[in-house]
């Protein structure tokens, strides 16, 4: 737990002092960002509520990555645009652990639902005739509630470490959110425990559920090239294409940051990277969902038409 002299601590975001020349437009930009992602998420999350077609697996799957999208980018832009036209801001230490918790879980549900997503496809493309019969609404509910439950009790583990660490001065950060990495630097304690704790558990967060998802399409892919016909290798290959996209999207932002060191690297390549995975990668989603899936296409004009006739009516 965080000692008692330590919660008065406070942090000062810089964000990005290189360019608050242009702060307005700067902070209009990821204005409009926030406003498209947040409206696309809860747009799939709503389709897939109330369109009966959309009542499969894949679309259940898909509202629960929508639900951690909308987590993960309001967890961290609407700070980031006060830091904008702020020019920095000030965060205290537990609001700065609550922003990195928040931030933790959202990815690492991410990851686990993505996997969760890439079995789905697998199932359905390489075993169809049992597909119906394993993806039962039970079995689905399950892996949905065990993807948020071990994202939440990875995340627990990486904070209950941090939060028995002594923090030196000066407390600033040159970032737009209370990255773990930067957190760390201003410890005073000996940061190998929680290097190695962060180590042991990007395993089963990233690492494992990554190979599994290679593995899995690796098989899908073989499975795809033994279908006869090019019709139906281009609709077996456009059910998981979507999916596809977003985990080659996610994935390597994410070891872009995480996995490849980041010693020697630069403050601004960081931010780089990090605007991509909370701004760029929600925004991705359900753009690529929405544009590449007929499904989704066909339940939205649907919803559309009933509204513009209820109107008229």
């Amino acid at each position: 737990m965080l000692r008692e002299n330590q919660t008065s601590v406070t942090f000062l975001l810089l964000g990005f002092p290189s360019i608050y020349n242009f702060k307005i437009l700067l902070f209009f930009v990821f204005l409009l960002l926030y406003i498209f992602t947040l409206a696309g998420n809860f747009l799939i999350i709503v389709l897939v509520s109330t369109s009966h077609q959309l009542h499969t697996p894949m679309y259940f799957f898909l509202s629960h990555l929508s639900l951690s999208d909308i987590l993960l980018t309001t967890d961290i832009v609407p700070n980031m645009l006060y830091i904008i036209m702020a020019e920095g801001g000030v965060i205290s230490l537990v609001g700065c652990i609550s922003q990195y918790f928040l931030f933790a879980v959202s990815v690492s549900a991410e990851c686990f639902l993505l996997t969760v997503m890439s079995y789905d496809r697998y199932l359905a493309i390489c075993h169809p005739l049992r597909y119906s019969a394993i993806m039962e609404f039970k079995l689905c509910c399950q892996m949905v509630s065990w993807s948020w439950f071990l994202g939440f009790m990875v995340t627990l583990n990486m904070v209950i470490v941090v939060c028995s660490f002594q923090l030196c001065n000066p407390n600033v950060i040159d970032h737009f959110f209370c990255d773990l990495t930067l957190l760390l630097e201003h410890s005073c304690s000996n940061t190998f425990i929680v290097d190695t704790v962060i180590s042991f558990l990007v395993i089963p967060c990233v690492i494992l559920p990554f190979n599994f998802i290679i593995v899995t399409y690796v098989c899908i892919t073989l499975t795809i090239l033994r279908i006869s016909s090019t019709t139906g290798r281009q609709k077996a290959f456009s059910t998981c294409s979507s999916h596809l996209a977003v985990v080659c999207t996610y994935y390597g932002t994410l070891i872009a940051k995480y996995v490849v060191p980041s010693k020697g690297q630069s403050l601004t390549l960081m931010k780089i990277t990090s605007l991509l995975y909370t701004v760029a990668t929600p925004l991705f989603n359900p753009i690529i969902y929405t544009l590449r899936n007929k499904e989704i296409q066909a339940a939205l004009c649907k919803c559309i038409s009933i509204r513009v006739q209820t109107y008229f009516e």
